[in-house]
């Protein structure tokens, strides 16, 4: 499988940091992007479970170097700047309960009406950048941030052309508001990567059915000898093999959801 590299001129990418103002206050994050003097599509990209941190900048500056710009909001505003909790450099299959643990009530104080109001305030100031050309943006997340980029792109049809995940929280649930009941508001070109362990073969077909009856154009992968977590380089989930799929199928999603920019 090819290395992939970003296009030349990395360095000058800056990663900004920027507080983005939202009906319950400001939220910190950050942006990164080519600092070129031009306007590029706007993408926003959702944290997994473990914050803003330094694989998050890094991935952002990957994206950023094929022409993007990349907000990345600290979903976890409400609780502090990131990072909210005190992170390993690692966080390795020991210390990993204990780090969630810590994480559990941020993320079950994160409610969709939370998400929803968020959602409107991170995807409002992207597309009104003065970096970021008109257009529809696309939304990526991992981990929890799947069920957050989903429920984004359901609320903002019109503005959201692209959505991909990976290694996604649970989506098929029981709840009314159950994220797969959702696809049906969206007009979002959709990539799905899942670990091996992320949801049940049943919950997929449901999803997958989901989509297809929604018509959405989409693909639902399971990315091979996966566990949950497999982009993240800090952690003992990453597959490296993993993480250039993920590069491999997302770099055209956003290249044909974004083409016409």
């Amino acid at each position: 499988m090819h290395c992939h590299q970003p296009k030349e001129g990395r360095s000058t990418i800056p990663a900004k940091s920027l507080q983005i103002p939202t009906a319950d206050g400001q939220a910190d994050g950050f942006a990164a992007f080519p600092d070129d003097g031009e306007r590029h599509p706007g993408v926003l990209l959702y944290m997994d479970a473990f914050g803003v941190r330094p694989v998050l900048r890094q991935m952002a500056l990957e994206l950023a170097g094929h022409g993007y710009y990349v907000l990345v909001p600290n979903v976890f505003y409400r609780h502090g700047p990131a990072p909210v909790i005190e992170l390993p450099e690692h966080i390795g299959k020991e210390i990993r309960p204990a780090v969630i643990a810590q994480l559990m009530p941020l993320i079950q104080a994160h409610t969709v009406e939370h998400v929803l109001r968020d959602a409107d305030a991170y995807v409002r100031f992207l597309t009104t950048r003065p970096e970021v050309s008109p257009g529809p943006v696309a939304v990526i997340g991992y981990c929890m941030g799947v069920n957050v980029a989903l429920r984004t792109a359901a609320a903002h049809p019109g503005q959201v052309a692209a959505l991909a995940g990976f290694h996604p929280s649970p989506l098929v649930t029981d709840a009314p508001d159950s994220p797969h009941r959702l696809v049906t508001e969206l007009t979002a070109q959709v990539h799905l990567g899942l670990a091996g362990n992320d949801m049940t073969s049943e919950a997929i077909s449901e999803l997958d059915q989901a989509l297809d009856a929604a018509g959405v154009d989409h693909t639902c992968e399971i990315y091979p000898d996966t566990v949950h977590g497999f982009t993240m380089s800090d952690t003992d989930a990453f597959n490296a093999s993993a993480l250039q799929r993920h590069w491999d199928r997302l770099l055209p999603l956003l290249d044909r959801a974004l083409a016409d920019r």
